[in-house]
């Protein structure tokens, strides 16, 4: 059996709170006493709340990337499955969206864990130390145009099934980085 661990259950907490209330009005205080931990032990793991955030982002979203083989679990898979996740998840996103320091650095933000990510998942599928500079731009423009799109989504802008968001964004990857990812 896997225990959790406290950053995990530090994020449940916060993910809790979320539910019933805007991402801004949480605090380091109100996220420690949902689970009975202490202000230390939060700044032990993370170091705000927006920390918080991303680390729970970004272990979501390479559970989902890292599941690539090439074969049972191709990119259009991942694709897929993102876009389910983001329209599973699409209260909390929205609250995230919404009540986070400014929509455009939270794009920004969420689009770098993808960029590191994503490069991280080519890196070792090349066994290369970094990637080429064009690849780099291909991999950020690709990062940030999902992003964008994604957040529009959650915020209504449009309606699409996930699939269909997953269908747009396998059409748009960059023919650069198609023989990295299909």
């Amino acid at each position: 059996m896997k225990r959790k661990t406290t950053k995990e259950i530090l994020s449940e907490s916060f993910r809790e709170l979320a539910q019933s209330k805007n991402i801004d009005k949480i605090t380091i205080q109100n996220i420690v006493d949902n689970c009975d931990y202490s202000p230390a032990t939060f700044y032990r793991n993370f170091k705000d709340k927006y920390d918080l955030i991303a680390w729970d982002y970004a272990q979501k979203t390479a559970q989902i990337i890292n599941r690539i083989d090439g074969e049972n679990y191709t990119w259009k898979h991942t694709l897929i499955d993102g876009a389910k996740h983001f329209y599973d998840e699409k209260e909390y996103l929205t609250n995230l969206f919404r009540h986070t320091t400014g929509h455009d650095s939270f794009v920004r933000y969420m689009a770098e864990i993808n960029y590191n990510i994503l490069k991280d998942h080519i890196l070792a599928k090349t066994g290369k130390s970094e990637l080429a500079k064009q690849d780099e731009l291909y991999v950020r423009i690709y990062c940030l145009g999902t992003v964008c799109l994604t957040g529009e989504g959650l915020l209504g802008k449009y309606d699409a099934t996930s699939e269909q968001i997953a269908e747009v964004y396998a059409k748009s990857l960059p023919e650069p980085l198609q023989k990295y990812l299909l």
